[in-house]
């Protein structure tokens, strides 16, 4: 099959992508717990116990369990879930310090360093909660668990159930391009250099041990992970764990205001590839220059080696100089 090559890659346009966990990275708690789970009358602790109970006893995935007890309750208490309701209450999920304006300030910074940043969504949420977040609009695409829902808009079956395994799916689609859940090309085998965001230039941040495959995947291609806690608890024990086992490459609270630690970090990352993308962009350009000069060295023994008219000689000499001008040009 014939390997996929973006025009942002061909117009050598450098690209960074940052991916985020959304419960307890973005957000100080899961996102259901705000408004969803209260809404049915049940204590958040009682409903996780139960899903988790739910999972072990019929073997089944932990996301699919939860989603499951959600229309379970909506039944019993005869309140259909609707779409147009998850994307409500998700302007009342509470957000870390720093968050709202953090997407903005990176960009601005990013852009001033010659890089195009991107912001990824790869959560074990529900994705139509996320949406109707205060921060939706920053991210150019939402990973997350969902519904199927009727023509009514009432939720019926899970559609995607995110885990921390099948996570890592999603790393590989931003950096082949191929965005779509349903795409089956994130499977094909691409070179590095048609990548349309290179793993190096990928940023995971995460909370915990369900994003040890992303952080894994990602540090293990040249990339950066970061792992955050909660700075009103500063419970260290998970990053501190995961940076002794050489999961991430920085751990930070979770604060996302300009002089926390994140931004500072971020920065020094945007610093780094905008550095790297500069020294690739130089090296593509020498080498371009030798192989231009192995054309015009060729050509010059062609020319020189055939009979010529004063005009087709003076044509020759022309193209010629045009090569070495180019040749010259580049390497100035």
């Amino acid at each position: 099959m014939e390997e996929k090559i973006h025009d942002d890659v061909i117009n050598n346009k450098p690209r960074m992508a940052i991916c985020y966990d959304f419960d307890k990275t973005l957000s100080p708690d899961d996102m259901q717990t705000f408004t969803l789970i209260p809404s049915f009358g049940v204590d958040k602790v009682a409903f996780w116990a139960e899903s988790t109970e739910l999972a072990k006893n019929n073997l089944m995935d932990n996301n699919l369990a939860w989603m499951y007890q959600l229309l379970n309750y909506s039944k019993l208490k005869r309140l259909p879930i609707k779409k147009d309701y998850f994307k409500q209450i998700g302007a009342d999920v509470e957000l870390y310090n720093g968050v709202e304006s953090w997407f903005d300030r990176m960009d601005q910074y990013a852009a001033k360093k010659g890089i195009e940043l991107e912001h990824y969504i790869i959560s074990s949420g529900l994705k139509e909660i996320i949406e109707g977040s205060k921060i939706a609009s920053h991210f150019k695409r939402i990973y997350a668990s969902s519904y199927l829902y009727t023509t009514d808009g009432v939720a019926e079956w899970p559609a995607q159930a995110v885990n921390y395994t099948n996570k890592t799916q999603f790393i590989f689609r931003i950096a082949k391009g191929y965005l779509e859940e349903y795409d089956e090309r994130v499977n094909d085998s691409i070179d590095d250099s048609k990548l349309r965001i290179p793993y190096e230039n990928i940023v995971y941040i995460g909370d915990s041990a369900t994003d040890i495959p992303c952080m894994r995947l990602v540090k293990s291609k040249g990339g950066y992970s970061i792992g955050v806690y909660d700075p009103s608890s500063d419970n260290r024990k998970k990053v501190y764990q995961l940076y002794n086992d050489g999961r991430i490459s920085f751990y930070a609270p979770a604060d996302y205001s300009a002089r926390g630690n994140v931004s500072k970090y971020l920065k020094n990352i945007i610093d780094e590839i905008s550095s790297r993308e500069k020294i690739k962009a130089e090296q593509k350009t020498l080498k371009d220059s030798a192989e231009m000069f192995g054309i015009y060295k060729n050509l010059r023994d062609v020319f020189d080696n055939i009979d010529q008219s004063k005009a087709q000689k003076k044509k020759s000499q022309e193209l010629l100089g045009n090569i070495r001008k180019m040749i010259d040009g580049n390497i100035d």
